[in-house]
């Protein structure tokens, strides 16, 4: 099968729904002949003309309010927003309006919308444009919240986030534009909610989320020389979000490490390992619960700070081993 980077696969999402749906459009700055921050878009107004591939003002609370409202009249609007981190100044339209309006209206209106943001830090675009701010989104009911971690991954997940009659917060982390997978040149799509185990094994459960997924896998190849067997799941979404696979791994290896980008306080880690605590897996816990995420700080702009202030592989390993030596 062929390989493509990460980049390509969701260019290439977008542009199969757009040739099938005409409802179907992208909008935000600079997106058209710059092809966005990140060169996502680069080539798609040639083929589907400025009507469908909208350049906008620097304006993202604009851009999401436009989208929302176009999504009312059923259109099915594909948002980027430059950097994750200014998502907040669309949150109102996002959190109080995209959010609501289902719930509200009784099902009678839909906002069939996908939010597409680069996320993440690695670049040393320093403390406002380098955060993740995903546990914020997930923690807002009628959000769905969707962080692949492979190329192969990002587009059947977009696939179905398009397909959704619900917004959904779609993150795409920096470093992993440029990296590649084998992915399929006919359409697919992977359902919201269903994790990946992208390693299996016995002795302890990584839960990790986007470009720590990698870290992951990395470390756990470096423990397996040492005889210590490491399951890898990754949730892919983080609402709705697969319990069951995270609690059937724990079942099995007895013990949790989550690893994940944004701050360790408040972050999706503390979710998941609550998850398990209220679970029948509690029951088969061998250590404590680890969670590894960021400092407490804003992201540093220097690249060797930068490196320290979120989890590296050495990090995990560490945490592996402390785990294991308090079972």
């Amino acid at each position: 099968m062929r390989e493509i980077t990460y980049l390509e696969a969701v260019r290439e999402a977008m542009s199969i729904e757009m040739r099938k749906n005409e409802d179907v459009y992208i909008l935000g700055e600079d997106i058209g002949v710059y092809g966005g921050a990140f060169g996502v878009t680069r080539g798609m107004i040639e083929e589907f003309g400025p009507e469908r591939v909208r350049n906008t003002p620097i304006s993202e609370a604009g851009i999401a309010g436009a989208a929302v409202g176009s999504a009312l009249t059923g259109m099915r609007p594909i948002l980027e927003i430059q950097f994750s981190d200014f998502i907040t100044i669309a949150l109102d339209q996002m959190v109080n309006q995209a959010a609501k309006i289902r719930y509200m209206y009784g099902g009678k209106g839909k906002v069939p919308m996908v939010l597409r943001t680069p996320s993440g830090s690695g670049t040393g675009a320093a403390a406002q444009h380098s955060q993740s701010l995903e546990a914020w989104v997930a923690h807002i009911p009628g959000l769905k919240v969707v962080q692949p971690s492979t190329a192969y991954d990002a587009k059947g997940l977009l696939k179905a986030a398009m397909d959704d009659d619900n917004p959904v917060i779609f993150y795409e982390h920096k470093l992993l534009y440029k990296t590649s997978s084998e992915v399929p040149e006919e359409e697919y799509s992977i359902p919201l909610g269903k994790a990946d185990i992208k390693r299996e094994g016995s002795d302890v459960t990584i839960v990790a989320t986007a470009i720590m997924v990698h870290k992951a896998l990395e470390a756990a190849k470096e423990l397996d020389k040492e005889g210590i067997s490491v399951e890898v799941v990754d949730p892919r979404t983080i609402v709705p979000l697969d319990k069951e696979t995270i609690v059937n791994s724990v079942k099995k290896t007895g013990k949790l490490i989550v690893v994940h980008e944004a701050v360790k306080r408040g972050g999706i880690g503390g979710e998941i390992a609550s998850v398990v605590a209220e679970s029948e897996a509690f029951d088969y816990l061998d250590a404590p619960i680890k969670r590894l995420g960021g400092a407490e700080s804003p992201v540093p702009y220097n690249p060797e700070l930068e490196r320290a202030h979120i989890p590296q592989v050495p990090d995990i390993i560490t945490a592996v081993k402390e785990t294991l030596n308090r079972a």
